[in-house]
């Protein structure tokens, strides 16, 4: 790879979060590619302007403060003599095209894509880096299309591992922006966080990341809120709804308009929030599975939202919900039951059951067990690797959040609520569930 071009220009923009924030020519010339202003049409947080009003921030925003983000957080690095100003140059450009793989209503859409081809939008935005403008801006100032590609999913190759980590994982830039960003535009004080007594503590070690013991505190109240958050914004039952509904709007349209098919770049970088809902909407003359995708798609528009009729939310120390996830068919067997029980059409029937790791994973997907503390004494410096079940505030929640819910339409509330109820309850749920 050539040595990349520093540049000259510089624009500084506002960012409610960060303040003013400087763009540097090569970031420049990224932000203003067709394939990265699309980021200004797809919602940071799908659905959950429909319970949080204020939550109609993009992914554009959230890309330009997770560049900022990683630059403080390379900075750090670089007085300590890790990284050159070249590197964080990169690092820079990696964190702002983190997202650029995203697609309508974002990580639902990411579902459908997932279940079809077992690809998700870090492949996506990989090929987005590689083969579409962003390639011809990144090279005219000397950085390699497929290094920044790899860089921006936390896949670098070579010994600085921890470049990754600054970008990816659960000491990442885009943690930190979006726990920030996403309260503040909820209004829910979760995610308000002080990130940069975490940053201010970053070092390395064994090429990793690692944070002074001092600075353990701040980890703790970093992972908290991230937990948090998750109860109170992202697994939202009234968000959950509105994405639930979506999905189901995907998988009946997807046949006829495409919308799992990431391998035309030029047609999927040309879709929206709002596009894919008026290309459904658009479906005048359908009848059968079309006809139920624009209804349900008009439901959503004028938030004539399913309502939700069974819940249970779980911390558990094994993956369940997301086994279940993996398969389409237990989650159709679940709503044949409550349907055929119910009486009810199983069109109207919703099974959710989002899932997250209560800490994050790392940069390379792996589950985020340990953190590497440095302290220094009389002797030198001191290392001490500390499993996150050691840490009390984080033991209290680690494992996998998982949220089964059941929705269905306002009407048939009360019929679908008794169906799940005897199909989910307390002692038929273990066996239900099993996997």
């Amino acid at each position: 790879m050539s040595k990349p071009a520093r540049g000259t220009k510089t624009v500084r923009i506002l960012d409610p979060i960060h303040g003013f924030i400087k763009l540097r020519e090569p970031e420049l010339a990224v932000i203003d590619t067709p394939v990265f202003q699309r980021l200004r049409f797809i919602r940071q947080l799908a659905s959950a302007y429909l319970a949080y009003p204020g939550a109609n921030h993009t992914r554009f925003e959230h890309s330009v403060g997770v560049m900022y983000v990683s630059g403080m957080s390379s900075s750090v690095l670089v007085e300590k003599g890790y990284l050159g100003a070249d590197e964080q140059n990169m690092v820079r450009l990696g964190a702002l095209m983190h997202d650029i793989g995203h697609g309508p209503f974002s990580h639902v859409l990411d579902e459908l894509v997932h279940e079809k081809s077992g690809t998700n939008h870090e492949d996506t935005g990989q090929r987005i880096i590689r083969k579409t403008a962003v390639a011809d801006a990144l090279s005219a100032h000397g950085y390699s299309p497929k290094t920044m590609s790899d860089l921006a999913v936390g896949k670098l190759g070579g010994k600085k591992k921890f470049m990754n980590e600054l970008v990816a994982g659960g000491l990442s830039a885009d943690l930190m922006d979006y726990l920030l960003r996403d309260s503040y535009f909820t209004g829910a004080g979760f995610g308000r966080v002080d990130i940069e007594r975490v940053i201010d503590s970053f070092d390395v070690f064994d090429d990793h990341l690692a944070v002074e013991k001092d600075a353990l505190n701040a980890f703790e109240s970093l992972s908290m809120a991230r937990y948090e958050m998750f109860k109170a914004v992202y697994f939202h039952k009234t968000v959950r709804a509105g994405e639930a509904m979506i999905l189901r709007v995907f998988q009946l349209a997807d046949e006829r308009l495409g919308f799992s098919d990431t391998s035309d770049l030029e047609r999927y970088v040309e879709s929206s929030d709002e596009s894919v809902l008026r290309q459904v909407l658009a479906l005048k003359d359908e009848t059968g599975p079309l006809a139920t995708a624009r209804g349900i798609a008009r439901n959503y528009v004028d938030r004539r939202l399913v309502k939700c009729v069974y819940e249970k939310v779980m911390l558990r120390k094994e993956r369940i919900a997301e086994k279940i996830l993996s398969r389409a068919s237990m989650r159709d067997q679940l709503r044949s039951d409550i349907s055929s029980k119910a009486s009810v059409d199983p069109d109207l029937v919703y099974i959710d059951l989002p899932t997250a790791p209560s800490v994050p994973y790392t940069s390379d997907r792996e589950t985020f067990t340990g953190l590497t503390l440095l302290s220094h004494d009389s002797t030198g410096r001191r290392v001490e690797r500390l499993k996150l079940e050691d840490i009390p505030a984080i033991q209290a929640i680690s494992g996998y959040l998982d949220v089964l819910r059941v929705y269905t339409t306002a009407e048939h509330r009360e019929k679908v609520e008794k169906a799940a109820m005897e199909t989910l309850g307390e002692e038929n749920y273990s066996t239900k569930i099993s996997v």
